[in-house]
C-alpha cells in the first residue's frame, strides 16, 4: 500500500447488530477528533450496493445524493464527512461495489489480466485496495478512515471486509477496526443489553478480523459496568476500549462526547501516535454558542418528498438542513425547520399559503418532477409579494424565475420545460447537450454535476454575503434559465447576481434590497459546501434576515 516511511495508519468502520446506528457520523467524528490532534486525515466510504454511483437512486428511499467538486454523485455520508472535517475531498474517497466489479469486468473485456482467471478474492480485492492506495496518493493522508457500508454478516460487504483483512495480514500494526454496535434496552425489561453486540463480534471474526475498538450506541450512556462485560466477552479488549455513544441533541456533540471518553487516545496508542499540540476547542466554541442563546427562527421548508413520514426528512434534504443549523450555530441562534407539503399550496392563494405568513423565512430547495410544483410557485409568489425572506435552491430557483415572468412580466404559461415540454414560453429549458443525453437515455452522470465558477455581480445581495466577484459552486442539474428571456427577465427587475464566466448561464437570481429584503435563489447547490467550521454565506445571511423578520 502506502510507502513505508509514511507509514499511513488504516481505520476500518463497520456496523453490528442493525444497519443506522450512526457509522456515518462516527466516521466523521473520528477524522474531526484525530484532526484536531493535528494528523492529516482523509475518509473513505465504500458502499456495498452494485449502482455504479448514488446519481440514480431515488431520494426517499436512499437518501440525499451528495456531489463532490469532481461531479461524482456520491451517499449522503460523504457530506457528513466534509461537513465534520472542513475539508474537500476527491472522488478516489468513494467506491461502490457497482464501481468496483464494472471497473474490473471493463479491464477483463479489454484483456487487462492477460487471460487470467479473474477471481473476487484476488482481483476485486486488489481493486479496493488501488482506490484505498489512489485516495491516500491523493490526500497525503498520515490516518485514512475506510467506513464499510451495511452491516456485519450481510453478503454484500464482504468483500470490502475480505480487502481489509488482507491489508491487516500485510501491515498488522497500521491497520485496526472499529465496530459500531447498537446495544437495545427493551421497555419490558428497562436494562441494556450486550448480547446482540456479542454475537455482532462473533460474525465479524469469522470473517479473520476482530474489532480493536466497539463504539456502543444506545439510547443512554453505557456504564462502566457494561463496558467491562463487552469487553470481557469478547476478548482482547480493555473497558477503555468500548466507547459510548448515547442520542445526542446535535450530531456535532458527538466528537466531544467521544474526546470526554478517549477515542481518540485509545486510537492514537493502538497506532503508537503521539498527539500534536491541537484539540477541540474551536469546534466547542461554534457548538456551545447555539446552545447559550435564547434566539431562535423558525423556517418554512416547502417541497415534494414529505409523502412517506418524517424519517425520510432528514436523509432527503440533510445538506439543507446542516447548513441552516450550521449558519445559525454560529450567529447564535437556534433554527427550527417546519416541513410544509408543496401540494397544500395548491388550490388557490386565498388557501393554505397565508399560513407562511407566520414564519419567519421560506425556503424551497431542489427537486426534480412536477409534484407540487404548482404550490411551490404559489408560495414563492406569496413569500415575494408579502416581503418575506426567500431562498431558492436550484429547482427552487427555476421556479422563482417562471413565478416571476407568469406574474410580474405578465408572460402567464411560462414554464420550465421540464414539467411542460410543448410550453411557448420556456423560461427554463434544457441545454442541447442535455437534450442529446436525455434522448439516448443516458440518465447515469450525465447532468451538469460537480464544481463550477460564477461570477458575482458587486452592489448586489450575493455579492454583500460572498464578498467577491468570483466563486466556485457545486452543481446537479440538466435544466437553465432560457437565455433568449434573460434580458426581458432583467428589465422587469429581477437580477441576476451571479453568470457563469462567458455570461450565458444564470447562476443566482435576486431581487435588490430595496425591493425585498432576502429574494435569492441560487442555480447551484450551496448547502453542499456548508461546513461545520465554515458556513455557507448564503444561508448565513439568510438567517440574518429571518432574524429582523
Amino acid at each position: 500500500m502506502a510507502d513505508k516511511k509514511s507509514r499511513t495508519k488504516y481505520i476500518f468502520v463497520v456496523g453490528g447488530v442493525m444497519s443506522g446506528v450512526g457509522k456515518g457520523v462516527t466516521t466523521a467524528s473520528i477524522g474531526t477528533i484525530l484532526k484536531s490532534k493535528g494528523f492529516r486525515v482523509s475518509l473513505i466510504k465504500a458502499d456495498p450496493y452494485l449502482n455504479v454511483d448514488a446519481g440514480t437512486m431515488n431520494p426517499t428511499e436512499h437518501g440525499e445524493v451528495f456531489v463532490m467538486d469532481s461531479g461524482l454523485e456520491t451517499d449522503q455520508d460523504m457530506g457528513n464527512y466534509e461537513r465534520f472535517l472542513n475539508q474537500t475531498l476527491p472522488k478516489e474517497n468513494y467506491m461502490t461495489n457497482g464501481m468496483v466489479f464494472k471497473y474490473v469486468i471493463d479491464k477483463e473485456r479489454a484483456l487487462g489480466y492477460k487471460g487470467k482467471c479473474v477471481e473476487p478474492t484476488y482481483h476485486i480485492t486488489e481493486e479496493i485496495l488501488r482506490r484505498i492506495n489512489e485516495s491516500v496518493k491523493k490526500t497525503n493522508a498520515e490516518i485514512v478512515v475506510v467506513e464499510i457500508g451495511g452491516t456485519i454478516g450481510e453478503y454484500q460487504n464482504a468483500i470490502f471486509l475480505e480487502a481489509a483483512r488482507q491489508l491487516k495480514n500485510k501491515n498488522p500494526k497500521d491497520v485496526m477496526f472499529v465496530m459500531v454496535s447498537y446495544l437495545p434496552t427493551p421497555s419490558s425489561i428497562g436494562e441494556m443489553k450486550t448480547k446482540p453486540t456479542q454475537n455482532a463480534v462473533m460474525q465479524m471474526n469469522s470473517y479473520g478480523v476482530s474489532p480493536n475498538i466497539i463504539v456502543a450506541r444506545a439510547e443512554l450512556p453505557i456504564d462502566k459496568k457494561r463496558k467491562e462485560k463487552i469487553a470481557h466477552m469478547v476478548g482482547l479488549l480493555s473497558s477503555e476500549d468500548v466507547i459510548a455513544a448515547p442520542n445526542v441533541s446535535s450530531i456535532y456533540d458527538v466528537p466531544i462526547n467521544f474526546e470526554n471518553d478517549g477515542l481518540a487516545r485509545r486510537i492514537l496508542d493502538h497506532f503508537n501516535l503521539k498527539p500534536k499540540q491541537k484539540d477541540l476547542n474551536e469546534w466547542k466554541k461554534v457548538i456551545s454558542k447555539s446552545k447559550k442563546s435564547n434566539k431562535e427562527v423558525n423556517i418554512a421548508v416547502v417541497g415534494k418528498y414529505f409523502d412517506t413520514g418524517d424519517f425520510v426528512l432528514s436523509d432527503a434534504y440533510i445538506s439543507v438542513i446542516e447548513a441552516l443549523k450550521i449558519s445559525g450555530m454560529h450567529l447564535g441562534v437556534k433554527t427550527n425547520l417546519h416541513w410544509l407539503n408543496s401540494k397544500n399550496f395548491e388550490k388557490s392563494l386565498g388557501g393554505e399559503v397565508k399560513s407562511l405568513s407566520g414564519y419567519d423565512g421560506v425556503l424551497v430547495p431542489g427537486g426534480f418532477g412536477e409534484t407540487g410544483i404548482e404550490g411551490k410557485i404559489n408560495a414563492i409568489k406569496y413569500a415575494r409579494e408579502n416581503k418575506i425572506p426567500y431562498f431558492g435552491l436550484c429547482y427552487g430557483m427555476q421556479l422563482m424565475v417562471v413565478e416571476y415572468a407568469r406574474n410580474v412580466l405578465g408572460v402567464k404559461d411560462a414554464h420550465t420545460v421540464e414539467i411542460n415540454p410543448k410550453t411557448k414560453n420556456p423560461v427554463i429549458d434544457i441545454m442541447p447537450d442535455q437534450k442529446k443525453k436525455l434522448e439516448m437515455k443516458d440518465y447515469g452522470a450525465s447532468m451538469r454535476l460537480g464544481s463550477y465558477e460564477a461570477v458575482i455581480k458587486k452592489g448586489t445581495v450575493a455579492f454583500s454575503a460572498y464578498k467577491k466577484e468570483k466563486v466556485l459552486e457545486r452543481h446537479r442539474h440538466r435544466y437553465e434559465v432560457n437565455p433568449e428571456y434573460v434580458k426581458m427577465i432583467e428589465e422587469a427587475g429581477l437580477v441576476f447576481s451571479g453568470k457563469s464566466p462567458n455570461g450565458v448561464l444564470m447562476e443566482i437570481a435576486e431581487l435588490p434590497k430595496s425591493v425585498h429584503p432576502f429574494f435569492l435563489g441560487t442555480q447551484f447547490h450551496p448547502e453542499f459546501l456548508a461546513r461545520v467550521l465554515e458556513p455557507h454565506p448564503l444561508f448565513t445571511d439568510f438567517i440574518k434576515v429571518c432574524l429582523k423578520k
